[in-house]
Formats: C-alpha cells, structure tokens, sequence
C-alpha cells in the first residue's frame, strides 16, 4: 500500500530496497548490539555479569582474540535460545574485526 507493490508481490526484495532486516535478523542484531555495549561496560550489570573471557587451557594462535566462554546448555531445544547462550554464540560467530570495533558505526 504505501510502496506501490501488488499484495501478491515477494516482499524480501521490498524490505531490501527499503534496507530493512527480516524479524531473524533484526533480533540477531538486537542481541548483538546488547552484547557488543555490554562488551563495552555500556549495558546493565545483570547483562554483564554474563560475559567471561575464553581463556584456552594451550597457547593457541586465536588465544589473543576476543571471544566469549560459551556456558553449557542443558535443553538444546529451549536452552540455546536463551540471551546467556544465543548472545555469546553469535557473537563468537562474528569476524574478528568486528569483535574488536570501538564503535557501531
């Protein structure tokens, strides 16, 4: 309606030319952007208290990145998804340039 597109029209190339995210990818986003201010020392202590350093038993050549210890879950189904698992996966998942950025922009 406000496009001009036909109801029976794909939407995923509206959202792209219009620069939106789909509702998967803008939650990643939520969570990353939740992590990388808690990263940060910018988010609420409860969030904060999540992250610990990973902190490998040999030297390894990755030990001098950035990643996050990721707890154990116990249900996979219902466990991965919460914010303590989920936002330390993804932000493990991300290149090592981004995880070492000062800022979002």
């Amino acid at each position: 309606l406000l496009t001009g597109f036909n109801r029976r029209h794909h939407i995923t190339p509206l959202l792209a030319s219009l620069h939106w995210f789909s509702v998967r990818f803008r939650i990643e986003f939520k969570i990353l952007l939740i992590t990388f201010k808690a990263l940060l020392g910018l988010a609420p202590s409860y969030i904060t208290e999540m992250l610990t350093p990973y902190e490998s038993v040999r030297s390894l050549r990755s030990s001098g990145g950035t990643l996050v210890a990721v707890p154990k879950s116990r249900l996979k189904s219902k466990g991965d998804r919460a914010f303590a698992i989920r936002a330390l996966l993804l932000c493990n998942d991300l290149p090592e340039e981004i995880r070492l950025a000062d800022s979002v922009s």
